[in-house]
């Protein structure tokens, strides 16, 4: 019978924790590491290994994946002087899950190659609910050899699993999909408002729109939620605006015009302004709703 890679879990958070236990479930010893302990409780009453460092997972692991929260934090987890790449064990496998910046991934996989470690640039897309139910979408950039031999760990966290080509890949994907989000919550958002205001019943609403040619991820999953006052984030405003932020930096790079994209980033701008970027990204509805 075949050993299972022992992996390596840095950053608990809100979707790092569905997609560890996941991991557990499948037979993997996981090692975790957050910056907040207690996030890592119940992982560890099901199994999995507290360690007190990055650089203690990185040695101990044969696969290291990453679930932070910005560039910033990406690189000093990867790059740092107690970081991963200065730890790892030569052959292993890294895999930043983060959305980032697709120069960082760059940098990350020409520094992990020279260390004779693989590295896989692997944002997702499908939020809290498809880090629960294990079925993200999973955009990656990396070396074809280093993508196929890693299949088997990325899914048992997501289904839609798609190598987009080399290091970077990946991240310039997961900005295609902020983009084409930032629209639609604005469209979502004003539907979900326009029915209120209108004297319907938005769940009637919803039941009928969402069937038709304005359905979408956004609209079956977070305007239910609007309709509830629930903007608990699956998704937080402040990791969305990142998002955007380089999305626009890439787009300037790229001397490309993306107008839905700066208007979603002044709304949420706005929101950011009313103290409210660590609710879900569905709270845009709060904002219109006036």
């Amino acid at each position: 019978m075949e050993t299972k890679n022992t992996i390596g879990f840095i950053g608990i958070g809100v979707m790092g924790k569905s997609m560890a236990s996941h991991l557990l479930k499948a037979g993997y010893q996981v090692l975790v590491y957050n910056r907040t302990k207690s996030s890592t409780d119940s992982l560890v009453e099901n199994g999995a290994v507290w360690k007190d460092t990055v650089a203690e997972v990185a040695k101990e692991a044969d696969v290291v994946i990453t679930m932070v929260g910005y560039p910033k934090d990406v690189e000093e987890v990867y790059l740092g002087e107690k970081g991963i790449l200065k730890n790892a064990k030569e052959g292993s496998y890294v895999i930043d899950m983060t959305t980032s910046e697709p120069s960082l991934a760059k940098r990350i996989y020409d520094e992990a190659k020279a260390k004779g470690i693989h590295s896989l640039d692997a944002p997702v897309s499908g939020g809290d609910v498809g880090a629960k139910n294990a079925t993200l979408t999973i955009m990656v950039g990396g070396d074809k050899d280093a993508f196929e031999k890693m299949m088997p760990v990325l899914q048992v966290m997501g289904k839609n699993i798609i190598l987009q080509g080399g290091a970077g890949a990946g991240q310039h994907t997961k900005m295609c999909n902020q983009i084409a989000i930032a629209s639609n919550m604005i469209g979502v958002s004003e539907a979900m408002v326009y029915a209120k205001k209108a004297g319907l019943d938005p769940s009637k609403v919803l039941e009928s729109i969402g069937a038709g040619a304005a359905g979408s991820w956004s609209l079956s999953n977070l305007a239910p939620r609007m309709i509830k006052g629930d903007f608990e984030p699956g998704f937080y405003v402040k990791h969305m605006v990142k998002d955007m932020n380089i999305a626009l930096a890439e787009a300037e790079k790229m001397g490309l015009w993306t107008p839905g994209l700066e208007l979603s980033k002044s709304l949420y701008d706005e929101i950011v302004r009313e103290n409210k970027e660590n609710k879900g990204t569905q709270v845009l509805f709060e904002l219109l709703d006036k």
